[in-house]
């Protein structure tokens, strides 16, 4: 498969997960039902080459995805780099305002990446593409109506891979909307993170939700979260305990924010 159109073909998500999946989101003010974004996401596994040659071939690759969103086809799109986790080593995501606008966001990059494989010369076309250095992959596609962005520069990224019990999800995001919310909407209000947002699973594997938390490097991302946590899981916080009843299991990882 080509180099830059394996990664269209196949990707992505976050969420942050991404993620970050910080460009997709959009504050509301309080009164308002927020909006639902939907994020596609590619978590690969690398084991055929060196990853700066896939880091490489995603650079050239961001024109392509910034005028996907340019043009409105996409609201967003990123590119993460494992810092510390499970075994996934690369996440590509993009993101849209619903379903259909993904799905023919997706078809857009596609063809694009189509056209721009066409155009590389042969000596670019003989070298490793993305598909053979990352050759294995997960994809997800996450819904997310609850969460909150402030304005500056996300360098780092924290996304949480919950395990729930299917028949009580909903009473979980009832929690998070209720209990967790206000305590991370208030952390993005005080600048300690840029963004944190709940998604839910639409298609993929086995994770059912996804916490994702951005900032400016890993420390304050880590000293934020911590600081969240603490109130949400305080000692005797009955909804803290009911939400770890429901979603208890969980994978953690740290990214670098590439793009």
């Amino acid at each position: 498969m080509s180099s830059t159109f394996s990664i269209a073909a196949k990707t992505l998500a976050i969420a942050i997960v991404f993620s970050g999946l910080t460009q997709s989101c959009i504050a509301q003010e309080e009164e308002e039902a927020p909006a639902t974004n939907y994020i596609y996401g590619t978590y690969y596994n690398c084991s055929g080459g060196a990853l700066s040659r896939a880091d490489e071939i995603t650079a050239k690759d961001a024109a392509v995805w910034n005028k996907l969103v340019e043009d409105g086809a996409l609201t967003g799109w990123g590119y993460y780099a494992h810092h510390t986790g499970g075994q996934w080593q690369r996440l590509n995501w993009y993101s849209a305002n619903s379903m259909e606008q993904l799905l023919d966001g997706g078809d857009a990059a596609d063809a694009a990446f189509d056209d721009a494989y066409k155009a590389l010369s042969e000596e670019e076309k003989a070298k490793p593409g993305f598909g053979s250095i990352c050759n294995r992959h997960d994809d997800y596609i996450w819904s997310r109506n609850i969460g909150k962005q402030r304005e500056g520069e996300s360098k780092a990224a924290f996304s949480v891979y919950y395990l729930c019990d299917v028949s009580r999800e909903t009473r979980a995001d009832e929690i998070v909307k209720e209990h967790m919310a206000p305590i991370f909407d208030k952390l993005v209000d005080e600048g300690k993170l840029t963004s944190w947002g709940w998604a839910s699973h639409e298609v993929g594997g086995w994770y059912r939700k996804l916490q994702t938390m951005t900032g400016p490097d890993h420390k304050s991302v880590l000293k934020a979260r911590a600081e969240g946590l603490a109130a949400v899981y305080a000692e005797g916080n009955k909804l803290g305990e009911e939400l770890t009843e429901i979603c208890g299991t969980h994978s953690d990882y740290m990214w670098n924010v590439v793009h």
